[in-house]
């Protein structure tokens, strides 16, 4: 089916310098070719727009048939959470320091936009996690998460001792610095930098990767993204869970963080010809090469 949107929202990254000039230039843009334009209102707060609708996410999940995000990945991620339950296409520019998901270059948005919107584009859906740290038998946190779901001791604290179940079987009992859990499309932030794989998105899998394990046979895993996995703090200081590193909560000894495959994607839609390999190759410097050979 051809994407006709008529209802655009418009997400900016509003504390990045010279993004307000970015988002009007975009709005201009978008209403000077027919479409209801309308900014979240956070944004729109923030960067005094004028002349435009603004709208809660709740509100642009309802209404919008797509919605523009300037900013980095932290934006996009911010955004997609509120977003997925309402499956509103995402689509991503640039203006942050990555950009593994806000993929469109700010000095090349208007022509790419003109090109998407009139159909050009290559589209890709994302999965979730959903978790729920129990206490006492009683759920006391919820949350969606894109990237990943982390738990970590405190910045001043010793190891913590966690053990991990999958669909119900015990797996290991592990010391470390934490674990994290993250969807395909958080394979390349935290969980890359902890040592884990990189997952195509289009991978049905969720990695499990510890943070500074004390055992080194401690080694990422890769499970299916059906899975059913309950972490339970054993020991440690400081204990927290956070999810997509913008929402977090404390742990006791004895809370069970349970974590599945959400119901809810996120779609993203990209320009025509995108492709995974060409992102992986730019922002992790793929195609650099040393300047001497030996």
């Amino acid at each position: 089916m051809p994407f006709k949107p008529n209802v655009i929202a418009i997400v900016g990254k509003y504390f990045a310098a010279g993004i307000e000039q970015s988002l009007s230039d975009i709005a201009d843009f978008l209403q000077g070719r027919g479409y209801r334009v309308v900014f979240e209102a956070e944004t729109a707060q923030n960067i005094a727009v004028q002349g435009y609708e603004t709208m809660t996410p709740e509100q642009i999940g309802q209404h919008a048939d797509a919605a523009v995000i300037v900013g980095g990945d932290g934006t996009m991620l911010g955004i997609a959470r509120q977003l997925a339950p309402f499956n509103v296409p995402l689509i991503g520019i640039n203006q942050g320091r990555v950009g593994f998901m806000t993929d469109i270059a700010l000095d090349r948005v208007m022509p790419v936009l003109c090109e998407m919107l009139s159909g050009k584009f290559e589209t890709e859906s994302r999965s979730l996690l959903e978790a729920t740290v129990i206490r006492d038998g009683a759920e006391i946190f919820h949350a969606l998460a894109c990237n990943d779901v982390v738990v970590s001791r405190g910045a001043t604290s010793g190891m913590v001792e966690l053990t991990v179940e999958v669909d119900g079987r015990f797996m290991y009992k592990q010391r470390s610095d934490g674990l994290i859990v993250a969807t395909p499309t958080g394979s390349t932030a935290y969980a890359l930098s902890a040592g884990g794989p990189i997952l195509h998105p289009g991978l049905s899998g969720i990695v499990l990767v510890p943070i500074a394990p004390h055992a080194l046979s401690n080694r990422p895993i890769v499970v299916t993204d059906s899975s059913k996995i309950v972490i339970e703090v054993i020991s440690g200081r400081e204990v927290s869970a956070n999810f997509d590193m913008q929402s977090l909560t404390s742990l006791s000894h004895g809370d069970r963080i349970v974590i599945a495959r959400s119901s809810h994607t996120i779609t993203f839609l990209h320009p025509a010809g995108w492709s995974y390999y060409d992102t992986l190759r730019r922002k992790l410097h793929w195609n650099e090469y040393p300047s001497t050979i030996s």
